[in-house]
């Protein structure tokens, strides 16, 4: 018969925090995506343009993320046994697409304006794109207190890191252009920016992937785990073995224990949780302890 332990982990409480720094990314990124638009549409500079188009697509997301933030913290119900925490990976993988998405769009406004580069108001193109770079440094700064507890925030983060990029490149082509009158910086700007985003946001993608097919957590050695675990006295073999993630730091696992004998069955458990939770930080376990029989002793055997 299959028994569990579960205790609460601190991403289970973290949450407000989380909100706290998204709420304040929000109002600034907001804000300054009217700016920059009317300041790149003003000035004609692609880059501006285009950091101004990927900041709109941090207000869809980081509106996502409060979002999921909220619906995540719904307690579990019968229908839904593990609750709504999965939403948070939905949202950070929607995140990602996204930014691959921009990317692409990016990509290819930069190959048009390469052959005919247009003229650009570059001192006002200079002037938005510092005070870009100003405005995304504030929302990672309080948004970096919080991304190593949540893959969520971890893709606003990104978001928010990229556009800083976008705004860095676009002062360094506002520079050229102002001072060289080279306007062909501002889509080689572009296509450079474009291939940083697609290349931060493919991890953020792949992450959230592997959650969504419970994959194991690249930090998890699953033989490792095995053997730690049949080091338990009692214990003839480990078999069913699986580890995986149901949100951003809340991992579980679930095993078959073959018992060599009529040891002590709740003292067996105990250990083998402890070992779980304690070596290897998964807090939600699921073991069955089973008698030993031939067939088990063809399989995984610990000896």
């Amino acid at each position: 018969m299959p028994e569990f332990h579960f205790h609460p982990t601190s991403s289970q409480c973290s949450g407000s925090s989380q909100h706290s720094a998204l709420k304040i990314a929000l109002g600034l990124t907001s804000l300054f995506t009217v700016v920059e638009f009317l300041g790149g549409w003003f000035t004609n500079s692609l880059a501006l343009m285009a950091d101004a188009g990927h900041m709109l697509t941090d207000v869809a997301a980081l509106g996502l993320s409060i979002f999921a933030l909220w619906f995540s913290s719904r307690p579990a119900t019968a229908a839904k046994t593990y609750g709504f925490f999965r939403v948070e990976i939905l949202a950070a993988l929607a995140n990602g697409t996204t930014l691959v998405i921009i990317s692409l769009i990016i990509f290819y406004e930069s190959y048009y304006r390469m052959k005919n580069p247009p003229e650009i108001k570059s001192g006002i193109m200079l002037f938005i794109a510092a005070l870009g770079l100003v405005i995304n440094l504030a929302c990672a700064y309080f948004l970096h207190k919080s991304q190593q507890s949540s893959l969520n925030v971890k893709g606003a983060l990104l978001h928010v890191a990229a556009d800083a990029i976008s705004s860095v490149g676009a002062i360094l082509a506002g520079v050229f252009m102002l001072f060289k009158k080279w306007y062909l910086a501002d889509p080689l700007t572009s296509f450079l920016v474009a291939g940083l985003i697609l290349y931060s946001s493919w991890r953020l993608v792949k992450d959230s992937v592997d959650i969504l097919l419970e994959g194991t957590p690249t930090h998890i050695d699953l033989d490792l785990v095995r053997n730690e675990l049949c080091k338990v006295e009692g214990v003839k073999s480990i078999h069913d073995l699986h580890v995986w993630t149901l949100t951003s730091g809340m991992h579980a696992m679930s095993c078959h224990a073959v018992l060599s004998g009529n040891e002590d069955r709740h003292k067996i458990l105990e250990e083998l949780s402890l070992i779980v939770r304690r070596q290897f930080k998964i807090d939600h376990t699921t073991i069955q302890l089973e008698e030993i029989s031939l067939q088990h002793q063809e399989m995984n055997s610990c000896h």
